[in-house]
């Protein structure tokens, strides 16, 4: 398991977002305060605070090749 800041500032990012995860079989979830949402949902992901950095974790050992993927969402790591 791995945990990521990231920031999705616009209607793209979330949607590029989102095809990169869905292509992923990694289990991701998006935390936003006290809110926990699959990162695979769009629908989830805009219930989120989008102005602040989101909490990304990936629940598995092996996420280089996705968090290189998602790279340029990444704020802090």
């Amino acid at each position: 398991m791995k945990s990521v800041k990231i920031r999705l500032s616009t209607i793209a990012d979330v949607r590029d977002f989102a095809n990169i995860v869905s292509q992923s079989d990694v289990d991701i979830d998006l935390a936003s305060g006290r809110y926990l949402v699959d990162g695979k949902s769009i629908m989830g992901i805009f219930s989120l605070d989008l102005l602040s950095p989101i909490t990304l974790t990936a629940h598995s050992d092996s996420t280089d090749e996705l968090f290189e993927a998602l790279d340029r969402f990444i704020v802090e790591k």
